[in-house]
């Protein structure tokens, strides 16, 4: 490889996304909990989400997620060679999500796997799978953040059941030569956190081991705010040192689809101007590790997100986990 090309980048080829058909308005919650329209907008910025019909799985929406972005991509399944699907809300406790797609894809060939870090999840994926094409190991991938929340919301807890929404989001990535620097095209630099002793604050109150139920979604809206707005905005501060990038060379910033408060709060602190951040929330409500992924299918649809543009992806899950993406579209 000549020195003009010498370094192994993940280029986005493709995106795509997919919500399920069933809109679940605020006013139509106010009607099943002590809640208001008002309330949930002045507050989460949040005014409807998507809820997956009787029997539609994650599975099902990270499919349809995933094929409009091979569409997207101009490629078909037989041009991938690994799945990784980030899922808090898998079809089964085994097998994983990833693999029941790979099959429904009609892909005999490659590895699948899920990978669970809540919110985060989908930058967890496209750090994994930025370092399998980067080690020369594969050649295309499928990151996919696929979730049904809806199944595991306690719909008489209104702290908790305006938050949330179902739907699907992916990206095909596929391994190019680069020149090293921050011109290329591709994932610049990613960079992961965790800290597990925060799971009291958000969590799920049932699993296989513990309890042998699926349990419900249990949440410290405070704490997690807290947390959200003070601590993750070190690894987009990573991301820049690693770059010598700044916000003022940003395109666009696209954080987690959580709350409103907290990304307008998250941008301010990191300098990023308002007209630069991707907000989809509104919409979509909190749809954990596809949030990410639908909001760069909307933004690319309409235009906002072209090609050469710089991109900030930014998550904080529970347990917790956070982690930041920069990368060149």
């Amino acid at each position: 490889m000549t020195e003009k090309f010498s370094v192994m980048r993940s280029v986005v080829r493709g995106v795509g996304a997919y919500l399920p058909e069933r809109v679940l308005t605020n006013d139509e919650l106010s009607k099943m909990v002590d809640t208001s329209d008002e309330w949930i907008v002045q507050r989460t910025g949040i005014k409807e989400r998507h809820i997956a019909a009787a029997g539609e799985t994650t599975s099902m929406l990270g499919e349809k997620a995933a094929r409009a972005a091979l569409a997207h991509a101009a490629l078909t399944p037989a041009d991938i060679d690994l799945v990784i699907v980030a899922t808090s809300t898998p079809d089964y406790t085994f097998p994983s999500t990833a693999t029941q797609i790979q099959a429904m894809l009609g892909m005999t060939h490659g590895v699948a796997f899920d990978l669970q870090a809540v919110c985060s999840g989908f930058i967890f994926a496209l750090t994994t799978a930025d370092k399998f094409l980067r080690s020369g190991s594969h050649k295309r991938a499928l990151v996919i953040g696929a979730e049904t929340f809806s199944r595991i919301i306690d719909w008489t807890d209104r702290s908790t059941c305006v938050l949330f929404g179902d739907g699907a989001g992916a990206v095909v990535l596929e391994a190019a030569w680069g020149a090293g620097d921050n011109a290329d095209r591709g994932v610049l630099t990613t960079h992961l956190r965790s800290d597990g002793r925060h799971r009291s604050k958000l969590h799920v109150d049932g699993g296989p081991s513990a309890t042998q139920t699926v349990g419900h979604l249990r949440m410290e809206g405070k704490e997690v705010f807290r947390f959200a707005v003070g601590m993750v905005t070190d690894v987009v501060k990573d991301a820049f040192a690693a770059t010598g990038l700044t916000a003022e060379d940003l395109d666009w910033f696209v954080p987690h689809q959580a709350n409103r408060r907290i990304i307008d709060m998250s941008a301010a602190k990191l300098g990023i101007a308002p007209e630069k951040v991707v907000i989809t929330v509104q919409g979509h409500g909190n749809t954990s590790a596809a949030s990410i992924p639908l909001a760069l299918a909307a933004a690319a649809a309409d235009g906002r997100i072209k090609q050469n543009d710089l991109v900030m992806l930014e998550a904080v899950g529970g347990g917790f986990t956070w982690g930041a993406a920069l990368l060149r579209w």
